[in-house]
């Protein structure tokens, strides 16, 4: 019962903003890989498809019909169970908070289901339920610009405890694995291989030596499967970018603080998870936030995907002009 009440009350909050889809252009609702009225924001080129009935994520992120969001058939349609604690989806444009080894597990902010509303042309709000685990909110904002792929999407954290909380925006977007992930670095880093990479098991290598990754004062490359799957890059440029087979770039950039502090293990600002040709998991960390009872915080990440034909050959990849048109096309 408790489990048919939450979804529930999940249909009742989303079908009141359903007048708003007319309202505003660019807004609508659609189903999509086995969810139903799921919220879509589009400009002609670009489409955005959202899922609040399980997890609060991007299921679409799509130029001319191409999605840079990687989903799983198996995962289609799954939602969290409140009754028995089982089920959900966690494929697409996830995202989450941190710090990962000591945040408690939070599948109602994970996998539950959360609330969707349209609050403007090409924009929508999905909102978790409170939890009791981590003793927050969640807030998802998303706002597609009028004309290019630009997607702007902030994660507020909202305090619902009696306690100051200490957590991070984590980012865990899902894209199609296979691709190059391009990281600039910035000088002075802290780690002397320029990464951290985890494995094997509870190990974290501050020195490690991996053929697919390269490295030089300006570039961290990632162009195949590493070793182990989990990186954590130290960088401060506020950018990455992922080109994808597909012929797209996926462009994310967000903002750095090197005087705060960053409360992952390793206090990076980027994690990589990239298993095979399968996924790549794109991850701008955010820095602790103390944030008091009934006090908020909030991360904006902003998204491009610009089209670019995949190398075939990623030692001949001209580093200085796609900087330069991250530079022009994705501010």
């Amino acid at each position: 019962m408790r489990y048919w009440l939450g979804l529930g009350l999940t249909v009742v909050l989303t079908a009141g903003s359903a007048s708003q889809a007319g309202e505003f252009p660019g807004t609508g609702y659609v189903d999509f890989h086995g969810y139903s009225r799921c919220v879509k924001l589009e400009n002609g080129h670009c489409r955005v498809v959202l899922c609040h009935q399980s997890g609060g994520r991007v299921l679409e992120y799509a130029w001319k019909g191409v999605n840079a969001m990687a989903l799983q058939p198996k995962a289609a349609g799954q939602v969290y169970d409140l009754e028995t604690k089982r089920g959900g989806g966690a494929d697409g444009g996830r995202c989450d908070i941190g710090p990962e080894q000591v945040i408690p597990r939070r599948p109602l902010l994970w996998v539950g289901p959360w609330t969707a509303e349209i609050t403007g042309p090409r924009a929508a709000r999905l909102t978790s339920m409170e939890d009791p685990a981590t003793g927050v909110q969640l807030i998802r904002d998303f706002v597609l610009d009028a004309k290019s792929s630009h997607l702007r999407f902030t994660q507020t954290i909202k305090n619902v405890s009696k306690d100051t909380k200490h957590w991070c925006h984590w980012s865990r977007t899902f894209a199609p694995g296979g691709g190059i992930v391009v990281i600039p670095l910035t000088p002075n880093n802290r780690f002397p291989s320029k990464y951290v990479m985890y494995g094997p098991g509870a190990v974290m290598s501050f020195r490690p030596k991996d053929p697919n990754i390269q490295v030089s004062d300006d570039w961290l490359l990632i162009t195949g499967t590493p070793q182990h799957p989990k990186l954590g890059i130290d960088s401060h440029t506020g950018w990455l970018a992922y080109l994808m087979r597909n012929d797209l770039a996926f462009v994310k950039r967000f903002p750095t603080y090197p005087d705060r502090v960053y409360n992952e293990m390793a206090a990076y600002t980027i994690s990589i998870w990239y298993f095979k040709d399968t996924l790549c998991e794109l991850e701008p960390i955010g820095p602790r936030t103390d944030i008091a009872p009934g006090k908020t915080d909030s991360f904006t990440e902003d998204w491009w995907l610009l089209p670019h034909a995949f190398p075939p050959d990623a030692s001949k990849l001209d580093l200085a002009k796609l900087k330069a048109r991250v530079e022009q096309q994705a501010r």
